[in-house]
């Protein structure tokens, strides 16, 4: 379903940075997703450039592994289902509701996994940027676990729905995004992928994105603000000037971007400003 075997694995692990067993078991799972969070970046310029976003495997392959770029949650997990599934993996998708931008009830435009391991099912999900998990969840009501120094939760609410949930240090549960137990496949990350990467109103067209998640500090550049996101609540916020963008998205996130696109980048962020 997710054409793993179209995947170079030796190509992907090697941009992870992963030398460590494969087998379908849970430490090849848990290790797998923690190295694939650490190394490619959330980001969304190809969005922001008026680029189409392909989900096919040999595309994603090409941009996050081979032109050590990154992407956003379709990108990022489908990527990422085509490599658990080569190893082995029962791999499913599913669709959220993203609740961190206010009250307002949002679209199901989050792509998420399920991962199933001898029987039991596991989150996984590398493409929720900067608020991300760094490992999978068990995927049941009550589910809680540590990850660096933020804490992870699942919540059951009516009709089946769970929510992610995440915690700082002295501050109380937040929501991150809701989600049912529908089965989704590929072709519905795609329909999700047109409205994320075309709509106006989605948050990705015509705004500036790039996230990493940390054990210890998270990143985000979203337009003109740098954000650096610690577990005790001393957030450090920065404004990014034009001058300053491509060596940030160098130094912060890996991304070193061709001439072309580089000076493209810059004039749209310039205008946008």
């Amino acid at each position: 379903m997710w054409n793993g075997d179209e995947l170079d694995l030796d190509a992907y692990l090697a941009r992870i940075g992963y030398t460590g067993e494969l087998a379908p078991d849970l430490g090849t799972l848990y290790a797998v997703h923690r190295a694939h969070t650490a190394a490619i970046p959330f980001e969304s310029l190809d969005v922001l450039l008026g680029r189409p976003i392909a989900l096919d495997v040999k595309s994603l392959e090409n941009k996050l592994v081979r032109s050590s770029r990154g992407g956003y949650c379709y990108e990022h997990n489908s990527l990422l289902a085509a490599a658990l599934q080569r190893i082995g993996f029962e791999v499913a998708g599913r669709g959220a509701r993203n609740r961190t931008r206010g009250d307002a009830v949002m679209p199901v435009t989050h792509a998420a996994l399920v991962v199933t391991v001898g029987g039991e099912p596991y989150l996984a999900d590398c493409g929720f940027g900067a608020n991300g998990l760094l490992e999978p969840l068990p995927l049941h009501a009550g589910a809680e676990a540590a990850q660096g120094r933020w804490r992870f939760a699942l919540a059951e609410e009516a009709e089946g729905v769970l929510v992610l949930r995440s915690r700082r240090d002295g501050e109380e549960w937040r929501d991150l995004y809701a989600f049912s137990p529908q089965r989704l496949y590929p072709v519905d990350f795609g329909v999700m992928n047109h409205y994320s990467s075309t709509h106006p109103a989605s948050f990705f067209t015509g705004r500036l994105t790039a996230m990493r998640p940390g054990a210890e500090e998270r990143v985000a550049v979203v337009q003109n603000e740098l954000v650096r996101f610690r577990p005790e609540g001393t957030d450090e916020r920065h404004s990014v000037t034009p001058d300053e963008l491509l060596g940030l998205l160098d130094r912060e996130f890996g991304i070193r971007l061709p001439v072309r696109d580089a000076e493209q980048l810059l004039c749209t962020y310039r205008s946008e400003d």
